[in-house]
C-alpha cells in the first residue's frame, strides 16, 4: 500500500527531532538509485531555496507620530521617494524606486540600510489641517525607532525565468544584466532543481499561509503573485518551460539579516533588491516524492533574444546544460552566467534544513490553495 502522510504527522516528527530533511539537491542525487516510493517512505521534509534579484518587492513602514503631528504628502528616505498615500505616517518604499540625485541608490538600498540598523535620512512634507497642522518635518529614523517595518513583496520567487541572448550589434543592459552583442553570453536566473516552485509545480503543498524561510527569518506566502500564470507551455513533467507562476510573500524586516537581503544596481536599468527565499516541501506521498526528484537535466527553460523587440524565443535548454558554462544555439557556442547566486541558495537550503532538524521551523499547511488555469493580460494603447 501507498505511503502517505499528514502535516501533523510530520511536524510531530520535527518536535521529537528525529524527521528526516533533505536539500532539494540532496534528494535529486537520492533519486538516481532511489525509488519515489522509497523516497516518501524514507524522507519527511525537502527544502528549496532561490536567492535573485526580485524587483517586484518592498516594504511598509510605520514611522509613529510627531509633535505637532504632520499628514505625510511627499515622502523622502535618503533622497528617495516612498508611497505617501497611506495615512499620516504609514509608507511603502519600493525596491526600484530611485533617487533623482543618485540614480545607483535606490528603495532596495533604504531596505537593506534598515535591516543593517542604519540611520535612515527622513523628510516628508504636508499642506496641514486642523488635526496635523505641522507642514514639513525632517529627521532620521533607524530600525529601533520605527514602530514597524515589514517586508511585503507582491511577485517573488518565479517558477522558472528565461535565458536572455542578444542577437543584435550592440550592447544591451537589461534587468538580466549586461548582454553582449552577437549571442557572445547569455544570462539566466533561476536556481533550478532547487528552485521553490519548481520542486511543486502544481502548487500542492505551496498556498496561501504557507511558512517559509524569508529574508533571514521566518516569513508566509501570503496570496497568488502578480503575473500569476499558470498556463505557460510546460515540458513531459508538467513544469512551465519559462517564467510561470510567482508569489506574494511577507516577514517582519525588523528579524531580518542582511546576508540573505541585498541592494543591488544594474548598469542603465536601475535597483533591485536581491531576496532570499526557502521553502520546505513536505514529502506527504509518491505524487510528491516524483516532484521533488527533479534535477537540472529535467528542467528545461527557454532562450529569448532579449535585443529583438517582442523577445522571440530562439532554443529551449536544460538547467545541467546553462550550469556547465556554456550553452549551444544555432550551432553558436554561447557561455553563460547566473544572476543569482547558488552559493547563497545552497546556503539558505541548508540553513532552513538544520531550523527543522533542530525543531526550530514547523510546516504549516496552507489555509487555501493557488488558483489554476490563470492567464496574463497585457496593456494596449499608443506612445
Amino acid at each position: 500500500m501507498p505511503v502517505s502522510k499528514t502535516y501533523h504527522e510530520i511536524n510531530e516528527k520535527i518536535q521529537k527531532g528525529n524527521a528526516v530533511v533533505l536539500t532539494a539537491e540532496e534528494v535529486a542525487e537520492m533519486a538516481k538509485t532511489a525509488s519515489p516510493e522509497e523516497i516518501v517512505e524514507k524522507v519527511d521534509v525537502v527544502t528549496t531555496a532561490t536567492f535573485g534579484a526580485m524587483c517586484s518587492s518592498g516594504a511598509f513602514i510605520n514611522f509613529g507620530h510627531s509633535s505637532p503631528p504632520i499628514r505625510m504628502e511627499k515622502i523622502r528616505m535618503n533622497g528617495v521617494p516612498a508611497y505617501e498615500g497611506l495615512a499620516a505616517v504609514d509608507t511603502y518604499i519600493g525596491a526600484t524606486a530611485c533617487s533623482s540625485k543618485n540614480p545607483q541608490y535606490g528603495g532596495a538600498h533604504v531596505i537593506e540600510d534598515l535591516i543593517a540598523g542604519k540611520d535612515i535620512a527622513l523628510e516628508a512634507w504636508g499642506k496641514g489641517t486642523d488635526c496635523y497642522p505641522r507642514k514639513h518635518i525632517k529627521t532620521r529614523v533607524n530600525k529601533d525607532t520605527v514602530n514597524e517595518m515589514f517586508l511585503f513583496n507582491p511577485r517573488n520567487a518565479y517558477q522558472n525565468y528565461n535565458v536572455a541572448v542578444n542577437s543584435t550589434q550592440n550592447t544591451i543592459f537589461t534587468y538580466m544584466g549586461t548582454l553582449l552583442p552577437n549571442m557572445r553570453n547569455a544570462t539566466y536566473s533561476t536556481s533550478g532543481e532547487l528552485s521553490p516552485l519548481l520542486n511543486d509545480p502544481e502548487f500542492k503543498t505551496i498556498g496561501i499561509g504557507t511558512r517559509i524561510f524569508l529574508g533571514g527569518t521566518t516569513g508566509y506566502v501570503v496570496w497568488p503573485g502578480t503575473q500569476f500564470h499558470t498556463t505557460k507551455p510546460k515540458d513531459e513533467n508538467g513544469v512551465p518551460v519559462t517564467n510561470g507562476a510567482t508569489i506574494a510573500v511577507i516577514g517582519n524586516m525588523k528579524e531580518m539579516n542582511t546576508e540573505f537581503i541585498r541592494a543591488a544596481y544594474y548598469e542603465k536599468y536601475g535597483t533591485s533588491l536581491f531576496v532570499g527565499i526557502g521553502i520546505p516541501i513536505p514529502v506527504l506521498n509518491v505524487e510528491m516524492a516524483r516532484r521533488v526528484s527533479i534535477n537540472n537535466s529535467q528542467i528545461q527553460t527557454s532562450v529569448l533574444d532579449y535585443g529583438i523587440s517582442g523577445t522571440p524565443k530562439i532554443a529551449q535548454v536544460n538547467y545541467a546544460q546553462l550550469r556547465s558554462g556554456e550553452i549551444t544555439v544555432n550551432g553558436q557556442k554561447i557561455r553563460t552566467a547566473p544572476v543569482a547566486s547558488l552559493s547563497k541558495a545552497r546556503l539558505i537550503a541548508d540553513t532552513l534544513k538544520k531550523q527543522i532538524e533542530k525543531g526550530e521551523f514547523f510546516l504549516q499547511e496552507p489555509v487555501q490553495m493557488f488558483p489554476t488555469n490563470t492567464s496574463l493580460n497585457g496593456l494596449k494603447g499608443t506612445d
